[in-house]
């Protein structure tokens, strides 16, 4: 009776989520990518100020994640139903879409509009296209949910960066298919991400049409039907540009093709880094097990994953993909990444010392499993003889 009482006057404090405020702080992020143009045209600063983006993302996040370290807290479980009923998290996400479309579409503009140095220019494309990279990510967080607002909102944000077919591809195929030699967004130990990138870029788009196909013609519907979602962001995408092209002429195409291509390429690196090396078994059955949280690398980088909502916590998303970036979890054991995502990007753009440092991580944490390693066929033998593996049966 007595333990009753105290029970009631004394209850279980609910959960608090130390870090609601600071998702905010992946809103701000494509914001980062303004402050050069903007500080340019509007207040006559000088224009190495145009760097600042590429010094924040690819300098100072590192550098914080490496200081501040990680964070390997977890919510309760008991708290997960109220922290995904919670709306202050999705609209965190709808908040960040239209910063997302005027940082592109003003950063476009001023690509056409001011002289500068070749330097200058490239700069800003990449700042400018690594926006389209947080719109994808932002597509990735909401293409998962149930809604029908959600999912449409997505995909209609990836119109941004023409990648409509990243939703389907990505729920449909490579959820499906990752960590298998047969997913084209799962890359391989030996590969370079550039030679990733000419697999994958092609992969997923023809995979996506073939899904997008597949479901159209099982409702007895032409592949051209209205209700193919990758042609309506299509029509968005055309809708956009079109009217940029109208607006600017020639040289908007000029800036439009390689923001769009280093937007995808964001794109390109997250799966890259995301899944390298690591491959699922198959049963006696002939298929492959059930994806876990160890089927992924994981990251929690406290500064990187509040301005990407979360999206490093990447083992939890594949075993459990319907979980909000608020509920993410970490788990012990799993594959850790030495560095938030930007400073993976960074490496990963340098192959030589991506493969110094991911290689030998990667075999220490699959024990030197080789069943468990998806290797490139073509460097496979090389790399069994150089790390002293043992070949698998």
């Amino acid at each position: 009776m007595t333990t009753a009482i105290e029970n009631r006057q004394n209850p279980t404090p609910s959960y608090i989520d130390k870090k609601r405020f600071a998702w905010l702080f992946s809103v701000a992020g494509p914001a980062v990518s303004l402050v050069g143009t903007v500080a340019v045209s509007g207040f006559d600063v000088s224009s190495w100020i145009l760097f600042f983006p590429l010094v924040f993302f690819y300098f100072f996040v590192p550098l914080l994640d490496f200081l501040i370290g990680e964070d390997t807290s977890n919510p309760p479980e008991s708290s997960i139903e109220t922290l995904e009923a919670d709306a202050y998290y999705r609209w965190i996400t709808y908040a960040t879409i239209p910063v997302l479309w005027v940082a592109v579409i003003f950063n476009c503009i001023f690509l056409c509009t001011y002289n500068l140095t070749a330097l200058e220019w490239l700069a800003t494309v990449i700042s400018t296209g690594s926006v389209l990279g947080f719109g994808l990510n932002v597509s990735h967080e909401l293409g998962h949910k149930l809604q029908t607002l959600p999912r449409k909102i997505a995909l209609f944000n990836t119109a941004l960066g023409a990648y409509g077919h990243f939703s389907i591809e990505h729920n449909r195929g490579h959820h499906r298919h990752v960590s298998t030699p047969e997913d084209p967004a799962s890359s391989k130990m030996g590969e370079n991400i550039y030679q990733f990138a000419c697999r994958e870029m092609p992969g997923a788009a023809l995979r996506a049409w073939r899904l997008e196909a597949d479901r159209l013609l099982r409702q007895n519907k032409s592949v051209w039907h209205f209700e193919n979602e990758i042609l309506q962001a299509l029509c968005l995408t055309a809708l956009v540009y079109g009217s940029l092209i109208s607006l600017y002429g020639f040289d908007m195409v000029i800036v439009l093709i390689p923001v769009a291509i280093w937007g995808a390429f964001q794109l390109t690196s997250a799966n890259y880094v995301e899944h390298y090396g690591i491959q699922r078994l198959k049963t006696a059955h002939g298929n492959y097990e059930n994806c876990l949280p160890h089927h992924s690398w994981n990251s929690n980088h406290l500064v990187s994953n509040l301005v990407l909502f979360q999206l490093q916590r990447h083992s939890d998303h594949h075993a459990h993909p319907g979980r909000s970036y608020q509920s993410l979890r970490d788990f012990p054991e799993l594959p850790r990444l030495p560095s938030g995502y930007f400073g993976m990007f960074f490496l990963a753009y340098l192959p030589p010392l991506w493969f110094r440092v991911m290689d030998p991580l990667l075999i220490k944490t699959l024990q030197g499993d080789t069943s468990r390693i998806n290797f490139l066929p073509s460097a496979k033998n090389r790399l069994i003889e150089k790390f002293g593996l043992v070949a698998p049966n």
